[in-house]
């Protein structure tokens, strides 16, 4: 719910700089997934504070593990017992 609210809130501009290969490679990756470069920047950026401040587990993680225990939920479960 967080981050929808914060996907729904006004983007303030930014200016950076980028090594010619990363940007190059950051924009065959959004054109290879109909995305702009904006959103990939975002999602880097989110999942590098999460990553260093340790707050939440990383996106990636959860949805593997919402993906296994949907797959093997019950297993875990009896295993459990």
């Amino acid at each position: 719910m967080q981050q929808a609210q914060t996907e729904k809130a006004a983007k303030v501009k930014f200016a950076t700089q980028a090594d010619p290969a990363v940007l190059q490679t950051l924009k065959s990756i959004a054109a290879s997934e109909g995305r702009q470069i904006q959103a990939l920047v975002d999602e880097a950026l989110r999942d590098y504070i999460e990553r260093k401040t340790g707050n939440t587990p990383r996106r990636h993680v959860m949805e593997a593990f919402r993906r296994s225990m949907e797959q093997y939920g019950r297993l875990y479960r009896e295993l459990a017992k």
